[in-house]
């Protein structure tokens, strides 16, 4: 476990009146659905990141338009221990649909897209905030 942050990226791809989710296969968010995303390597825009790791997880390709906010994600100690068991520095990027049709890969248990009133009235178990971050997505 480490004691720095990560930062990590999340893609929000939004296609006519629907948006890409990602139902989590790993921790934390194990069984959740969210913006697909992970973390930044080094030397990659957050923008770049987005978009990389949308194909890796969906293999839908889309390029960045524009960033939306920072989220912060702080899981509580696990039994035992005193530093938080994840902390995640999220950098949400509205990310323009170009082609594809989502697949899940090996980081997400499944990967479709939903419509909007899927995500605002709770459909799915979500992870925190995706409501919110799609939200901002659909502002002009």
């Amino acid at each position: 476990m480490s004691a720095t942050p990560t930062l990590a990226v999340l893609a929000v791809v939004v296609r006519g009146g629907e948006v890409l989710l990602v139902q989590r296969r790993n921790e934390p968010d194990a069984g959740l659905w969210g913006f697909p995303g992970g973390r930044l390597e080094y030397g990659e825009t957050v923008e770049d990141g987005a978009c990389r790791e949308l194909l890796e997880e969906t293999g839908i390709t889309a390029t960045a338009a524009r960033f939306l906010e920072l989220q912060e994600v702080i899981k509580p100690p696990l039994p035992g221990q005193d530093l938080p068991a994840f902390h995640y520095v999220l950098a949400g990027i509205l990310c323009q649909y170009q082609y594809g049709e989502p697949v899940a890969d090996d980081d997400a248990l499944d990967a479709c897209f939903v419509p909007f009133d899927t995500v605002f009235n709770a459909r799915l178990p979500l992870c925190e905030r995706v409501g919110d971050l799609l939200r901002k997505a659909l502002k002009p």
